[in-house]
């Protein structure tokens, strides 16, 4: 078997994640096989050299055929280390949608991202509000989901405001959503055998009397998808369901929206948590922290969620195979 080939975006130039990629190159903890990084070396020279570091190892690594860089776009003038700008935008959305580009053509195996800023970003001009939106404009299945060793959510809507986010909470939305995670959670060996459904109200609506959305439409949704593959439950009160899933890596909870499924969630697996995107052609991972521009430069950023986004990469990967 051929040693799978990871793509690797440095993400925000400004940012930890071109300083975090450094320092787990630094130190020999990328997975096994062949790496590309997306990107532009001096970015990566120069934070070897704001961390300390001889860049030496660099060199020795590219020569070595562990890593390859992919030199993209014109070179990026200056950095500002730990602030958004529209040039650091720009180049970090070109590394991204070249990588993306020969990850869905079949030139890689699975693609992890660095951080990226929203506001640099829009600064830019660029009409996404973050990765996983300008995949969805590509692979429009695709889902965001969290994965640690003690918890795994989805979400069934993302980076939406929360009165619009509610307003997707319809029968036929859990419905199709619910079918699609299934056929998306086939294609990988992730061992999920139950999803649990958070309710929308307080205590699950309490038989509709805080509350219909349930018995309206979570409930039926669930009923009619009771004979599928996976078992499908609830819907259960959000301030309960996580500790049914808590340490049960056979679980996954179906957050309703963003913060509802994300604060329970880096709150157990903050430094560790990986956001792996279902629904792809290929594997795609992040760690689940953002820019953190108050830490970038000083060589303090947490080097775990990264770390561990390269390896459930490999290990999908390498399991599949």
């Amino acid at each position: 078997m051929n040693p799978p080939l990871l793509g690797i975006t440095l993400g925000d130039p400004a940012s930890i994640g071109p300083e975090i990629i450094i320092r787990l190159l630094q130190k020999d903890e990328f997975p096994p096989g062949q790496v590309i990084i997306f990107g532009q070396k001096r970015i990566l020279t120069f934070w070897a050299r704001r961390l300390g570091l001889n860049d030496v190892f660099l060199e020795e690594r590219v020569k070595a055929g562990k890593i390859t860089i992919e030199e993209i776009g014109p070179a990026l003038e200056e950095i500002q280390v730990g602030k958004p700008t529209a040039e650091g935008g720009r180049v970090s959305f070109e590394f991204f949608r070249e990588a993306v580009t020969k990850a869905g053509a079949g030139g890689l195996d699975a693609l992890i991202t660095a951080p990226v800023s929203k506001i640099s970003w829009a600064m830019a001009g660029i009409n996404y509000r973050g990765h996983t939106e300008y995949f969805e404009h590509l692979y429009p299945n695709c889902m965001m989901s969290f994965w640690s060793e003690r918890l795994r959510v989805v979400l069934f809507t993302h980076h939406l405001p929360l009165e619009e986010a509610l307003k997707k909470v319809r029968k036929d939305n859990v419905k199709n959503f619910i079918l699609a995670l299934e056929r998306n959670l086939k294609q990988w060996p992730l061992g999920i055998k139950e999803i649990l459904v958070c309710g929308l109200n307080p205590h699950a609506g309490e038989d509709g009397t805080i509350g219909t959305a349930e018995e309206t439409d979570l409930k039926p949704a669930i009923n009619e998808l009771s004979t599928g593959r996976l078992k499908i439950s609830g819907p259960f009160p959000a301030d309960t369901v996580f500790l049914r899933a808590l340490d049960h890596p056979e679980r996954l909870v179906l957050s309703l929206y963003h913060d509802q499924g994300l604060i329970p969630f880096k709150l157990v697996s903050f430094s560790e948590g990986v956001n792996l995107t279902l629904g792809l052609p290929f594997i795609r991972t992040s760690p689940d922290h953002g820019t953190a521009y108050n830490l970038a430069g000083q060589g303090k950023a947490d080097l775990r969620s990264m770390k561990r986004a390269l390896w459930l990469a490999w290990q999908l990967v390498t399991s599949r195979s």
